[in-house]
């Protein structure tokens, strides 16, 4: 009879411990990465800077070729605008010659608002030197009076008259006194571009 009082505790022994038996799970231990997966990870931040140095360099390139031919187009634009118009002798009726020289000049001083101009009239050595200052003054006032019949405000120019007393070409002889016979054109505020005002 005892061995019946003993038998409940012996089987719920061995039920025991064949319901928990058996090895315990495998423990996962987390790798890192493969030196395949590092280098293709380095080799793909590598690829990325180096695309946006090759950008940022093309841009700079962009930027600076463009400024390039902004300042080219300015000096083509300053040349234009500081170009002498010529007159015939003993006039100061702008001639066709002129005429074509003071159209270039008007799309840039139409672009270039604040730009003011001194305008320089001069004459040749022959004629006393009161008539030669009144001649080149006459001279001056005729350009200043063409560009404002097309828009320009005459109040961006002041004109001036040297007379005689400062030749472009220092010599008595035809060609020096032809060169001599003009209208000069000196900056004297504002700035100058190519391209149109803002």
């Amino acid at each position: 009879m005892r061995i019946k009082q003993y038998l409940p505790v012996v089987a719920l022994t061995l039920l025991l411990s064949a319901c928990g038996g058996g090895d315990p799970p495998p423990t996962v231990v987390p790798t890192g990465p493969t030196q395949a997966e590092i280098d293709a990870r380095n080799d793909s931040i590598a690829a990325a800077r180096a695309a946006e140095a090759a950008r940022a360099a093309a841009e700079r390139e962009a930027a600076r070729r463009e400024q390039d031919r902004l300042n080219r187009e300015a000096d083509q634009a300053r040349a234009t605008i500081e170009a002498v118009v010529l007159f015939d002798y003993d006039e100061s009726v702008i001639t066709s010659a002129a005429e074509r020289i003071l159209r270039q000049k008007l799309p840039i001083l139409q672009n270039n608002s604040s730009l003011r101009l001194r305008l320089e009239g001069h004459a040749d050595e022959r004629g006393s030197t009161e008539y030669n200052l009144a001649l080149g003054s006459r001279r001056a006032e005729a350009v200043r009076d063409f560009l404002s019949g097309f828009g320009i405000s005459g109040s961006r120019f002041t004109t001036t008259s040297f007379g005689e007393e400062r030749p472009a070409v220092n010599r008595s002889d035809e060609v020096a006194w032809a060169q001599n016979r003009r209208v000069a054109f000196v900056i004297t505020g504002g700035t100058i571009s190519a391209s149109e005002d803002d």
